[in-house]
């Protein structure tokens, strides 16, 4: 475990594997941190193979540092990213990701594709429902606090109480925040994830797609999957000049499966605990 300045932020996170390995960044999904059970084990078996794994906490999750001033949540990640890339000396790398862990990887990609090798992504989120879900569940809560009770009400959501355990800082950047400027960027970042007919990934637009050259392997998302929708991952497939489309390794239901599993980092309980199952399909995939 270790910290490192990058793009104005102190991110947390880990290297494993062979210092000579390619290197290879797994991004987790939803605001879970990168020691979320299924990360970790999944990451352990790229090092095993011999591949030098990141695993980083993004900004707002975990132990890393968070702030208000990107146009968007997803923006400030991906940025961090590249910086996070950038700041460890990390060349010619791997992107693999699930859920906002495949936007943000995608997004870091078009901003940084002459250092991109070959990029793996399941469970994009997408959809007019699906998105208008992220909106409510990332800022909604932030806003109906902050309008009632200021920044006191936002620091106690449950949906800050791991962050600010495994970083006090993030409570006193939340306590610096003008409640009704709060308001404000929840608002604006709310709005970024806003569907469109134009992408299928809010935050990437068609020709951000098409810097993407690299080869990318995209796991179809199930038909019954309402967050990750089954067209959303075609569409993303169809915008991309060298993307090959996979069957994931789980049934059409899997999601909506795995959103029943408890959130026990103790116990190794959540909903990104199958990932290692994808595992032989990625490492067959990144073969040369």
């Amino acid at each position: 475990m270790a910290r490192i300045k990058a793009g104005g932020l102190e991110l947390d996170y880990e290297l494993i594997g062979p210092e000579g390995g390619l290197p290879l960044v797994l991004t987790p999904g939803g605001r879970y941190p990168r020691d979320t059970a299924g990360v970790p084990e999944l990451g352990q078996i790229f090092a095993e193979h011999g591949y030098r794994v990141l695993l980083w906490d993004r900004p707002g999750c975990g132990a890393s540092d968070i702030a208000f001033t990107a146009p968007s949540e997803s923006v400030m990640n991906c940025e961090a990213l590249v910086a996070l890339v950038g700041a460890l000396g990390l060349r010619n790398i791997t992107l693999v990701g699930g859920s906002a862990g495949s936007r943000i990887s995608l997004m870091a990609a078009a901003r940084m594709p002459e250092n991109v090798r070959k990029i793996s992504v399941w469970w994009i989120s997408g959809g007019p429902v699906g998105l208008a879900g992220l909106a409510w569940f990332y800022c909604g809560d932030q806003i109906a606090a902050a309008s009632k009770g200021g920044m006191e009400a936002v620091v106690e959501l449950p949906s800050w109480a791991d962050q600010i355990a495994r970083n006090p800082g993030v409570r006193d950047t939340l306590l610096a925040q003008d409640p009704w400027d709060y308001i404000d960027t929840m608002q604006r970042w709310g709005k970024a994830f806003g569907y469109s007919d134009e992408s299928p990934v809010p935050g990437m637009a068609p020709d951000d797609f098409a810097r993407l050259s690299m080869p990318i392997q995209v796991f179809r998302s199930g038909r019954s999957d309402m967050a990750h929708t089954r067209a959303t991952s075609e569409w993303v497939h169809d915008l991309l000049p060298n993307s090959q489309m996979f069957e994931p390794p789980w049934g059409d239901d899997e999601w909506n499966y795995v959103s029943t599993f408890p959130i026990d980092s103790a116990n190794r309980r959540g909903r990104f605990e199958r990932w290692p199952l994808i595992a032989p399909m990625v490492l067959d995939f990144l073969r040369d």
